[in-house]
Formats: C-alpha cells, structure tokens, sequence
C-alpha cells in the first residue's frame, strides 16, 4: 500500500473523532453515540496492510478516548482486535460486495463497545450499564452497519482521484524491430 492511503485513514479517523465530539446531534436524536472507527477498521483491515491498521488502531483509539469519557488508551486494544481479526480472514471475504461490508460493519460496531466494556470491567471500573445500554448497542451497531459501505465508497473515490492507477505491461514493446526472413 501507499502512504498516501494510510496517511488519507489516519486523517479520517482523527476527522471522524473530532465530528463526533463537536457535532453531538444525532446522539441527542438516537440517544447513542455514533461511533464512526469500527468501520473505518473493517476499510482499514480488509484493504491495507497490518501496518496500517496498527497505526489506525494506536492513533484512533488514543484520539477518541481522549475526547470521550473512558480512561485513555483503553480503545486501543478492541479497535486492534477488530482490525487484526478482519485482517487475517481477508483472504475470505468478498471485499467488493455491499452486503459483506454491512455484515463485518455491524459486528466490528457491535463488538467494540462490548469489548471496551469488558475492558472497563476487568480494570476495575464500574461503568454504567442498564436496559439503555442494549439501545445503544443497537443503534452503535446499525449505525456502524450503514457507515462502512460508506467508507469503501469515500476511499475508493480517493484513490482514484489522488493516487495513479499502474499501467498495465504487456510483453510487447512498441520500439521492437521484428526482422522476417532468412537469418
């Protein structure tokens, strides 16, 4: 991969972190946070390289727990679980088609908050958990569902927009002489 690619994730996620922090909108409407890194990891993971999804899980998760109200650098290890799990089965996932994407996005939206509260409770915080909790893991969940489509959209348009498209090579070269006859 490029690092024009991993540098374009790395500033949607810190775009993504900041929009969800300063426009708190739809959370007042939906009563959950919408969380907008488990699908740029499923984007991350099934289309860069592990390096990537380090760097996107490391910044990511210190970005959005520095802006949110979980002890910092807790995010970090279920954002890299995702990533690596996804990572590791590309092979087989059928990357182009949308319903794939729908599919990984809502687990990877559904299992980072589970993670994170399970992270929260084995550190031995007492986060607050109730029926409301189950909402806003049903709205994190189709949220993240919906977005990730969204994403392989949005990166797809960038590379071809940003980075060249490599030509393809054919064994034939255009400056041969082909000499016919006897030798």
């Amino acid at each position: 991969m490029n690092w024009v690619n991993t540098f374009l994730i790395l500033a949607t996620a810190f775009l993504a972190v900041f929009w969800e922090a300063a426009f708190p909108g739809l959370s007042r409407v939906f009563g959950a946070q919408v969380d907008l890194l488990p699908p740029l990891m499923v984007y991350a993971a099934l289309s860069t390289n592990l390096t990537t999804v380090c760097l996107l899980a490391f910044w990511g998760g210190l970005w959005f727990d520095s802006l949110s109200a979980t002890p910092l650098g807790i995010s970090i290890l279920p954002l890299f679980g995702i990533g690596l799990a996804i990572h590791l089965c590309r092979d087989l996932v059928l990357r182009d088609r949308t319903f794939a994407q729908v599919v990984i996005g809502l687990g990877a939206s559904a299992a980072a908050p589970l993670l994170t509260l399970l992270l929260l409770l084995t550190a031995g915080h007492t986060p607050i958990v109730g029926w409301g909790t189950i909402w806003q893991l049903i709205v994190m969940s189709a949220s993240g569902a919906l977005v990730t489509p969204l994403y392989f959209l949005l990166f797809d348009w960038l590379q071809r927009t940003f980075l060249h498209s490599p030509l393809p090579e054919t064994s034939f070269r255009s400056d041969r002489e082909i000499r016919r006859g006897r030798v």
